[in-house]
């Protein structure tokens, strides 16, 4: 089904161009602040009255009048008539529009008969989406600071599939570079892995992610107060650059142990991301040559005291000088920008993206802005491709600065979603402690995990947010506990039927019409037909929050409607109405968090 509000979009914009002429007469159909004011509201009236020079108001009666008066006419969608009550004109110019009644319970219907994509059309334009989000380093345990861009970047993905689109999952992991050329230089000194100078490389050392970043740190060290070891562990890039068999094997289970890591964050958070997605820093790293010499050849590459740099046009300094955008160190090593075009070609070229998004902190806005233009210029990346980056602001603690450990140290994201789950495990102890324990154990989970996510989700993305154990376990407010219980709320009413010999399936398959005659039914069957439009509203600004937004504001429309009408003991001909608006409430919340935020359900609570 076609959203209402794009149905009245086309249909408003069409009468609009009729009345004054114009081919281009967008009605700008928003839905409605205040329902005193209906449900949608016109506002592309004024600006059209400015650019013609003419009353607003005016101009808006003559358009509510052909909306009125000719709702048949060839050049226009006829469907207005059977989906609104006359539009009326308010204030300087703005068209006001109520949803009929009728209208609204057959949408309700059609929901009903479509249980998989509930009535929500799919675009008629799929296109394919490379997603660019996760993005951890190896050799390190994933923090807090990869979390937003983890999940933000899955919901991302979920609504576009949902929609319709070809969506191509990318890990871009940090699986190359000096790091792992330090590591190396501190097995050969003997200092960690104590193996025979006979290994030929495909001997397995047992080691842990944990030893590897302990490893790290005293290799860091060394780094950068030993200059033998700097010049030890440089050679021992190069050997990886040469894929030396030792060196080789090293680096495969540094990889792997970390990826092991990753994975297990990812099925806790109910993340799809998988081993196939994995496309890192190392993959690229072949064709990093062939980027710098392609940028030279076309005279983009430019010395810079012995680096290669490319001056798009546009960017500059404090200073007001051209800003650089490196490729290539003066000592010829490469840098994350020279990878990052070799990737964006990789995925216009061989993945054949229409479209490629990233999902990273707003701190690299300025480095892919600069990436974005550099392979326009290059002519890496047709005009036909979109490149997105979606930003997201940080995890503060309480004190405003970036979440951090006692220690200053970055928060281990394993550790904080363990400690939700525990401060989940002891509210399910306090309120449900006759609950058998593996059926706690399973709530606790879905709740702990779900709070962190759901809180995250429902901020504006772009900002910081400061994280709160109490807040997100909330049961009241816009939390992922308030909406798991809203929907085990929704399943503990039919049990109840069941108890009471009210066969719910043979009342809802009997059902023809939908009856809604009080406000409450009506308000709530109307927040559930416009679901569609939450999610596409969502998918196209790339921000969750839209999405908790109507979920949150269904629950609070499901709880009114229940507290003032009643369900189980209405009567043969109002029952099985309440009992569609119930199951609708259920599916759709179940949808939303399930299917598209990566939340848990749970029928009890």
């Amino acid at each position: 089904m076609k959203p209402a509000i794009d149905i009245l979009e086309k249909r408003i914009s069409a009468a609009m161009a009729d009345v004054t002429g114009l081919k281009d007469a967008p009605a700008i159909v928003r839905p409605t602040t205040d329902p005193k004011f209906g449900d949608y509201q016109a506002n592309g009236v004024m600006a059209l009255a400015k650019q013609l020079k003419t009353n607003p108001r005016k101009l808006a009666e003559e358009v509510v009048n052909k909306l009125n008066t000719d709702p048949r006419s060839p050049t226009l969608d006829p469907r207005l008539i059977d989906i609104c009550e006359k539009p009326e004109v308010a204030g300087a110019g703005f068209i006001n529009l109520r949803l009929k009644p009728d209208f609204i319970a057959e949408r309700f219907l059609q929901i009903w008969k479509d249980p998989v994509s509930l009535g929500i059309e799919k675009t008629c334009q799929p296109k394919t989406i490379v997603v660019d989000f996760s993005s951890p380093n190896i050799a390190k345990e994933m923090h807090v600071g990869h979390l937003r861009s983890t999940i933000i970047g899955d919901c991302i993905c979920r609504m576009l599939e949902f929609l319709g689109h070809d969506v191509k999952r990318q890990n871009h992991i940090g699986d190359w570079g000096t790091q792992f050329g330090m590591l190396v230089a501190l097995r050969r000194r003997e200092l960690v892995w104590k193996a025979a100078d006979t290994m030929t490389g495909t001997q397995t050392i047992d080691f842990s992610l944990e030893d590897i970043e302990r490893f790290y740190r005293e290799a860091k060290h060394l780094y950068d107060t030993d200059p033998d070891f700097a010049e030890d562990s440089r050679s021992c890039v190069v050997d990886l650059q040469h894929e030396e068999p030792l060196v080789m094997n090293y680096w495969r289970q540094i990889v792997n142990s970390s990826l092991a890591h990753c994975e297990e964050l990812y099925q806790i958070l109910n993340v799809a991301l998988t081993r196939k997605d994995v496309c890192g820093e190392s993959f690229y790293n072949k064709m990093l040559p062939h980027i710098v010499d392609e940028l030279q050849k076309k005279g983009l590459g430019e010395n810079s005291e012995n680096a290669v740099c490319v001056f798009p046009p546009g960017f500059k300094t404090k200073e007001g000088k051209p800003l650089p955008f490196m490729i290539q160190k003066s000592d010829g090593a490469y840098l994350y920008a020279t990878t990052d075009l070799a990737a964006l070609r990789y995925r216009v070229n061989e993945l054949k993206a229409d479209k490629i998004i990233y999902v990273t902190d707003a701190r690299q806005k300025l480095h892919f802005e600069m990436l974005f233009a550099t392979a326009r210029m290059a002519g890496w990346v047709p005009e036909k491709v979109e490149l997105v980056h979606v930003t997201f602001g940080s995890v503060l603690g309480d004190d405003g600065t970036p979440l951090k450990t006692r220690e200053g140290e970055n928060v281990k994201l394993k550790e904080l979603l363990a400690q939700a789950v525990d401060r989940a495990r002891k509210i399910v102890n306090q309120k449900n402690p006759d609950l058998p324990a593996e059926q706690k154990e399973k709530i606790a989970k879905a709740v702990g995990i779900g709070a962190v996510k759901y809180a995250d989700f429902s901020n504006n993305r772009t900002s910081d947010y400061v994280f709160s154990f109490d807040k997100m376990l909330a049961m009241d407010g816009n939390t992922a506990p308030y909406m798991q219980y809203a929907y085990a709320r929704i399943k503990s009413i039919e049990r109840k039927a069941q108890e009471r010999n009210i066969n719910v399936e043979d009342e809802l398959t009997n059902l023809q019409s939908p009856r809604l005659t009080d406000p409450d039914e009506i308000d709530l069957a109307k927040h559930l037909i416009r679901y569609g439009e939450a999610i596409q509203a969502a998918a196209a600004d790339y921000r969750p929050n839209y999405l908790t937004a109507y979920l949150y504001d269904l629950a609070q429309k499901f709880s009114s409607f229940y507290t003032n009408c009643p369900v189980l003991d209405a009567g043969p001909d109002r029952r099985p109405t309440r009992l569609l608006l119930c199951r609708l409430t259920a599916r759709t919340i179940e949808h939303g968090l399930s299917n598209l935020l990566g939340i848990e359900v749970i029928e009890r609570m």
